[in-house]
């Protein structure tokens, strides 16, 4: 597990991007309050999502508005068509931890 930190210092919409892996991975807290992690990179157009927008428990890609579930990976328009990859996270006495299996 991949300790990625406070759970407190990550605020609702927000997102933390996790350089050290390839692709980046972005941790991020969806409306619900529930924290996600995905693969930060759009596959569309290579764009970040730790920039795009967070609604519901989806993120939005800031460059084409291909909008991705924070659950799943998968992409619920175009033009993005393909997933992206999606990581357990658990939170261990107010800590959070990505299960990063590379």
């Amino acid at each position: 597990m991949f300790h990625v930190g406070k759970l407190e210092d990550l605020e609702i919409g927000e997102a933390i991007k996790l350089d050290q892996f390839n692709p980046p991975i972005a941790v991020i807290r969806g409306e619900s309050g529930e924290i996600y992690a995905i693969d930060d990179t759009c596959t569309h157009a290579q764009a970040s999502f730790c920039d795009g927008f967070v609604e519901g428990d989806t993120v939005e890609c800031p460059l084409h508005m291909s909008v991705f579930c924070l659950k799943t990976g998968v992409p619920d328009n175009p033009p993005a068509i393909k997933a992206v990859n999606v990581y357990d996270v658990e939170i261990k006495d107010g800590e959070i931890y990505v299960e990063v299996d590379r």
